[in-house]
């Protein structure tokens, strides 16, 4: 387990990373503070049963490198909880509180929402440890996946794409591929611009109708629990089967590692617009690259969660959070992709170089004797 992170750290990072068990709440988690140049790293715990080390370890990067790239005056951190996140409210709630009061004395590290994790348990995670992004309403937070504010920044970075000429958004077919917190506002946000929703999954499977689903009446079903590929409207699918579904768009909204090296050559797609961290491999993003598929950075298309969460954590509201979600992601959107088309390279390398030129100008303020 160690080694695997081992072979990835750098010059940047991790600056911690830390196993945690707790035998009389069952509780196994993982904590990862990669970078805190800028400040104090943010980013989301995720719960479910194959987090590993790895996989926490790649997405506190991504999150050191978001940050930096929305100028955020934050480092990147990422968390996991190993368990069931359909588990019984209360047994979630006890994990989340042991996880809280293991990681109290990290105070480099705050806490947000992520994929098994939502407003209830921060506002746990809360009353534990006093540090958190992403509270509910109720308790002066602003409350990120009910308003959509990852979604709204994926739309931003599409709005850009179409303002390079990669693609129309008026017609636009979309494929997402996670239809939860971050898909169904990603879809709401992209039919506002005139986007078609052609075909959605999420963890029970997908469902397609080329003529465009009933975005309404599909966000209905999803919110009653119904699985998606049961939705009446349109043929039930298997994740894979959304692979090379034709499309203008593809949204990876889910898992890590969705495009490989195995199943790339297989999109038929213009854009790839990432609502998940790492859901693009490097081997991936060469064959889209050689194969004149626009593949947006994970860290630039999907920030604006992290926006909205450092401008809650910072006392700002709602509409001011939108307001700098736009900003920024507009503008880092456009860097990158004319930074990548000047130097004829991957938007990724771009996006890297650009964020890592952020983080290494932090560090250089810091003393170092």
């Amino acid at each position: 387990m160690e080694a695997q992170w081992l072979q990835l750290s750098d010059d940047l990072g991790p600056e911690k990373v830390i196993l945690i068990t707790e035998p009389s709440t069952e509780l196994r988690g993982i904590l990862v503070v990669d970078n805190t140049a800028a400040g104090p790293a943010i980013g989301g715990i995720r719960m479910a049963l194959d987090v590993t080390v790895d996989e926490v370890f790649r997405l506190a990067r991504a999150m050191t490198f978001k940050n930096a790239a929305a100028g955020l005056r934050h480092g990147g951190g990422k968390a996991g909880i190993i368990g069931d996140p359909d588990m019984p409210d209360a047994e979630k709630e006890r994990l989340v509180r042991a996880f809280g009061i293991a990681i109290k004395d990290i105070v480099d590290y705050i806490p947000g929402p992520d994929m098994g994790i939502d407003e209830a348990c921060m506002a746990y995670l809360y009353d534990e440890i006093g540090r958190v992004v992403g509270l509910p309403k109720v308790m002066g937070g602003i409350p990120l996946d009910t308003l959509g504010a990852t979604g709204f920044g994926l739309a931003i970075a599409a709005e850009v794409a179409e303002e390079l000429e990669y693609v129309r958004l008026d017609g636009a077919k979309v494929v997402i591929q996670g239809f939860g917190a971050v898909g169904t506002h990603g879809a709401r946000f992209l039919a506002e611009r005139g986007a078609v929703i052609v075909a959605v999954s999420d963890s029970r499977g997908g469902v397609v109708n080329d003529d465009g689903l009933d975005l309404d009446k599909l966000l209905v079903w999803k919110a009653e629990g119904h699985p998606v590929r049961e939705f009446a409207d349109g043929t039930a699918v298997f994740h894979d089967e959304l692979i090379g579904h034709p499309c203008d768009i593809w949204v990876p909204a889910a898992r890590p590692d969705v495009f490989t090296a195995d199943n790339a050559a297989e999109v038929n797609a213009k854009v790839i617009l990432p609502g998940a961290n790492i859901a693009v491999t490097p081997a991936a993003d060469q064959i889209f690259f050689e194969r004149d598929i626009l593949s947006i950075p994970d860290f630039i298309a999907n920030a604006g969660g992290v926006i909205c969460g450092a401008v809650e954590y910072h006392g700002g509201t709602a509409t001011q959070a939108f307001q700098v979600i736009e900003e920024k992601i507009r503008a880092n959107t456009r860097e990158v992709l004319e930074n990548a088309l000047d130097k004829v390279t991957m938007p990724a390398t771009a996006a890297a170089e650009l964020a890592r030129s952020r983080v290494e100008e932090s560090m250089s303020y810091h003393r170092s004797f």
